[in-house]
């Protein structure tokens, strides 16, 4: 007998949330017959091998070569014998009854060709790319312009995310998100499979749009909800996203709208490419680098006040075109020297900032020294200008934390206040885990899913059901499920009550050396493992690595007329260099990305086996382990010199 339900999940190199899925798919299908069917596109980690040893029901499809999330979903598709059929992603975690109930309601909506379900994001806030519009040229333009955030709820404006429809309603929708898309057997015989032209992105407007076509509604149902960490908003800040997202409409456009229309509609998006791509560098810029952009204006600013009252108060007037060249260069020196004693790190440390300050008026002074005479002013401006400036650095700090920005959430290091909730059991094991990862915490707790136990009374902190309260009570900012001992729904419930307490959330799955979640929009994912490795990621290493990447492709432009023509490729020389430029890639990363055991970097133009014979894929997998644990500036020198003609690749 056919199973009702085929679930197709298309893997590519994210071992970690593909277990916690498959985990939470095994346990739905408890109450429903399910066929489940893994399309792994090449990846380079544990996914296949985890796959045929901790999920032997599920039928394992291994491409030799990444085909792309369309192709490999049409591989899904053409195995499957359920008369429904679901796209699921592998960095989702469905509810037990998420089957049972989108099949019901399926079953009593015969003029349903395609249903979508309630998503947030890890940290429990609600994804409003559960429910989308068709992106007609006048919806994408509203969206390109900005109307859509500035009136969400607008029926006119705010027809992209459909935010005048009540997100706890069912509604009849344009667009299903691929991340979840249950769809008919029999609409997908009359609609076809999904279009390959679209590689990633798009591919779910252009089939949600060809069920209507064939005479079938979409439905958006909230009534069962599903965790989506890799949602579309954490990658708005990429770069590339916005070139391969846009570029795909614009492949929809032409195949569906009339010529006039897919005119306008290529001309919008065209130019939506080069404002968003625009938009994201300045963005990401901004973002990184908005306090150092302010400390330098202050000592500019500062230093100009000083030097009018001390030359008030002394008499003497010094020449206006000097004071113009070294405002300036003791403003970057001061700048530059809290920059690499860590001062702009994420977390910010009152002595890491200190240090930087010292230092680089250490080297102003000295600087000073070695200037002739007629190019010196008072030693009294630049130590009063020193001390403006470390106090209003102190008073602008303490205003970043009054308003909450993430670079300066404390004027102290922020220790982790972690509540697990689970067993007793589950809690020692989560608890040992975390401290093999040098994790360190200033609190960490338990919270019961039922009820007290007297045998860890010193650690036990209360249940469930007063998890907001032990939050607020022991000023918590990390919680920790162990879903061994608390079903998904539960899970999920609990993370959308509490989206507006500032709280990190993560899921522990049973006998797994890791703990998952997701923190941040600008991030995929993230987890403690005992598999962390240090070096590479410690921020003093990534700041030195880009520090390189930047002044190497300075270098590397400038000598570009005679580097071009050693290139044994040269079609991507420029465009690579300008991404190492930009910060979108470095010049040295990985082979490959074993999500969970390699440190997240940037992508390579180069990597630690470029310069060497073809490796094979254990071998590279051994060189990026070395890599990673042992990272060195003079390491990636030398990568970047013995594979200096491969730049172009």
């Amino acid at each position: 007998m056919n199973p009702r339900l085929s679930v197709i999940i298309v893997n590519y190199n994210v071992a970690f949330f593909l277990e916690q899925c498959l985990q939470s798919v095994r346990s739905a299908s408890e109450r429903f017959p399910v066929e489940v069917i893994v399309v792994d596109n090449n990846s380079r980690d544990n996914s296949v091998s985890l796959v045929e040893e901790r999920f032997p029901e599920v039928k394992l499809i291994a491409n030799k070569d990444n085909r792309g999330f369309s192709k490999a979903n049409n591989q899904g598709i053409e195995e499957s014998s359920g008369e429904y059929v679901l796209l699921l992603n592998p960095d989702t975690v469905i509810e037990q009854d998420t089957f049972s109930k989108v099949i019901e309601f399926m079953d009593k909506h015969p003029d349903a060709g395609g249903l979508g379900v309630k998503m947030i994001d890890g940290k429990g806030n609600f994804l409003p790319e559960s429910k989308r519009g068709l992106p007609t040229p006048w919806v994408a333009f509203f969206k390109v312009f900005g109307f859509s955030a500035l009136f969400p709820k607008s029926k006119l404006f705010g027809r992209y995310h459909l935010g005048f429809l009540d997100r706890d309603e069912v509604n009849e929708v344009d667009v299903l998100s691929g991340a979840f898309m249950l769809l008919r057997k029999e609409t997908l015989d009359k609609t076809g499979l999904l279009d390959e032209t679209f590689f990633m992105y798009g591919e779910d407007i252009d089939l949600s749009y060809r069920v209507q076509l064939a005479g079938y509604k979409n439905y958006y149902f909230p009534e069962t909800s599903i965790i989506h960490y890799k949602g579309e908003s954490t990658k708005k800040s990429s770069i590339n996203y916005v070139f391969v997202f846009y570029r795909a409409m614009i492949i929809f456009a032409k195949k569906h709208f009339s010529g006039g229309n897919a005119a306008v509609f290529s001309t919008l998006i065209n130019m939506a490419i080069y404002l968003r791509a625009a938009l994201a560098i300045v963005r990401r810029f901004w973002n990184r680098s908005y306090p150092a952009i302010i400390d330098f204006a202050l000592i500019y600013i500062g230093l100009w006040l000083v030097s009018g009252l001390y030359e008030n108060y002394s008499g003497k007037l010094y020449p206006e075109e000097l004071l113009r060249t070294a405002f300036p260069l003791f403003s970057g020196i001061w700048v530059g020297s809290i920059f690499f004693s860590g001062g702009y790190d994420e977390g910010f440390s009152l002595r890491r900032f200190f240090v930087g300050f010292l230092v680089g008026s250490m080297i102003i002074l000295a600087a000073y020294g070695l200037l002739d005479e007629s190019q010196r002013f008072s030693r009294a401006v630049v130590l009063l200008g020193a001390g403006y400036f470390a106090l209003s650095a102190i008073l602008v700090r303490l205003l970043y934390n009054l308003l909450g920005l993430e670079a300066f959430q404390s004027l102290l290091p922020q220790e982790k206040r972690i509540l697990i909730i689970g067993s007793f059991a589950e809690f020692e094991r989560v608890k040992d885990l975390l401290e093999k990862t040098k994790l360190k915490a200033d609190l960490i707790s338990r919270i019961s899913p039922s009820g007290t136990d007297e045998e860890d009374a010193n650690e036990y902190v209360g249940k469930l059901e007063e998890l907001k309260e032990n939050i607020e009570m022991f000023k918590a900012n990390e919680v920790i499920f162990c879903s061994q001992d608390l079903g998904a729904e539960i899970i999920i419930r609990q993370m959308s009550h509490l989206e507006e307490m500032k709280v990190d959330f993560k899921i522990a799955p049973p006998a797994a050396a890791y703990v998952i979640g997701s923190n941040s929009i600008n991030t995929s994912g993230e987890l403690y493992s005992v598999l962390h490795l240090n070096s590479i990621s410690k921020p003093s290493n990534k700041r030195v690595k880009r520090t390189l990447d930047f002044v190497l492709s300075i270098i590397f432009l400038s000598l570009s007329p005679l580097l071009f023509w050693f290139q044994k490729k040269k079609s991507k020389f420029f465009g690579n260099l300008f991404q190492v430029l930009i910060g979108e890639r470095s010049f040295v990363g990985y082979s490959t990305f074993e999500e969970g055991v390699l440190p997240p970097i940037r992508k390579g133009v180069l990597n630690p086996s470029s310069a060497l014979v073809k490796q094979t894929q254990e071998e590279e997998r051994r060189l990026d382990l070395i890599y990673a644990k042992n990272y060195s500036v003079r390491g990636d020198f030398n990568i970047i010199l013995r594979a200096i003609r491969f730049l172009g690749k």
